[in-house]
């Protein structure tokens, strides 16, 4: 696949990877809120929006049988890299997606086997 450096790559690639790196930290601030909300018993409108997102976030998965569905809009715009390739090495890269998918689900049972807690108490 080789590395595409950034000073290599078209407005509409590097837009595109802005775009998709800025998407990944609101996945990624999803998910750590659902594991604060499992953690700390809270339900609140944020829980249901980080959730909601966590679960189009795997069915889209799903549809890329693992791999980001955005990989081969991504291709024809001039940057075959895979972004976990980006940050990290191959190897790892590929793992990410099993290890973030068991790390969500872990969040997600927690919020529904730990009951709210009533704070107005």
């Amino acid at each position: 696949m080789g590395e595409v450096r950034w000073n290599h790559l078209g407005r509409r690639a590097r837009a595109f990877r802005v775009a998709h790196a800025a998407f990944s930290v609101v996945q990624l601030a999803a998910l750590a809120y659902v594991w604060f909300c499992a953690a700390t018993r809270r339900r609140d409108r944020a829980l249901t929006m980080s959730a909601a997102a966590l679960l189009i976030e795997g069915a889209a998965l799903v549809v890329g049988r693992g791999d980001c569905p955005f990989g081969p809009m991504q291709a024809k715009l001039g940057d075959p890299v895979p972004l976990f390739e980006l940050v990290l090495p191959k190897r790892a890269a590929k793992a990410a997606i099993p290890a973030l998918f068991i790390v969500a689900v872990g969040g997600l049972a927690g919020v529904l086997l730990r009951p709210p807690v009533d704070r107005r108490q």
